[in-house]
């Protein structure tokens, strides 16, 4: 029976990222990630890991958001050079 369940919930977590954008996509694999280590974190040095979670969290929804902007700035950059290259054009950098 907890096999059931386990892996009832694995399928719609999964399922329920299908429809996502990059950005939200990034954004909740930067949180889940900080959740984790912020909750191992804590608990290794016997703080509470329900806040060291939280903190991890917050930081990883930020860092994935930040990394998500980085790489549409690095498209932005390479698209503008492939067009630039396809066209005969200098490449100029995007503002």
């Amino acid at each position: 029976m907890k096999k059931i369940i386990a892996i009832t919930a694995a399928t719609l977590a999964i399922a329920g990222c299908s429809n996502m954008s990059n950005t939200e996509q990034r954004t909740l694999s930067g949180a889940s990630i900080g959740a984790v280590a912020g909750g191992v974190g804590a608990a290794i040095f016997h703080g509470n890991p329900i806040w060291g979670a939280v903190g991890g969290a917050a930081v990883g929804a930020a860092s994935g958001y930040v990394y998500d902007a980085y790489k549409k700035e690095q498209a932005s950059e390479y698209n503008s050079g492939y067009n630039a290259g396809k066209n005969n054009k200098p490449a100029n950098a995007p503002n």
